[in-house]
């Protein structure tokens, strides 16, 4: 919905025919595919890919790293330069972690995977994501402290700052964590 208000012309893969209807009132073009199947047509077309899903923990190795392992090397066949993963805060070691250590190291080896291709990429790593309504502002640092800021951030507010990515040069090549804060998205993605 936020990629759709922004004027961008949306398709979203989703894993079942029932989510069409969904997609379609958020504005999306719904696109039948799996992470853990062949996900190489995807991105055909495409100006730019977001990975943004997520296992839940069911399915860690075959989503949250074969699966956006698979994306990122369909999007570089198609012949789509940009790419944006939402990642995980924790994600650069995950063996320092408390807990998640499994997510995290997913998430590291597709991190890892992206930055060894020639896409324009951009990763996003948040803090933990709430269910709350967003509020337009967050705290951006490559690496951020935790002593100066809160460790959630609300999924609408990713979903502001995935999307406007997309037109935010100083983003490319850069790997972003993210929490809340009081600067506003766009500014704090403009000054990475």
């Amino acid at each position: 919905q936020t990629l759709a208000e922004a004027g961008h012309t949306v398709r979203a893969m989703v894993r079942d025919d029932d989510q069409f209807d969904a997609m379609r009132a958020l504005g999306g073009e719904p696109v039948l595919g799996d992470l853990t199947g062949d996900v190489s047509e995807a991105p055909a077309g495409a100006d730019a890919v977001i990975f943004a899903a997520g296992s839940g923990g069911e399915a860690v190795d075959a989503v949250d790293r074969d699966g956006a392992i698979a994306l990122v090397d369909a999007t570089v066949a198609q012949g789509v330069s940009r790419f944006v993963m939402l990642s995980s805060i924790g994600a650069d070691a995950p063996e320092e972690a408390d807990q998640l250590q499994d997510y995290l190291r997913a998430k590291h080896a597709a991190d890892q995977h992206l930055k060894g291709t020639d896409l324009t990429y951009t990763i996003l790593r948040p803090t933990t994501l709430t269910n709350g309504a967003g509020i337009g502002t967050a705290a951006f640092a490559t690496s951020l402290d935790f002593d100066e800021h809160p460790r959630e951030i609300a999924r609408e507010d990713v979903a502001l700052a995935l999307a406007s990515i997309l037109t935010i040069s100083e983003t490319e090549g850069a790997v972003i964590e993210m929490t809340g804060g009081s600067t506003p998205i766009r500014e704090g993605l403009a000054a990475i």
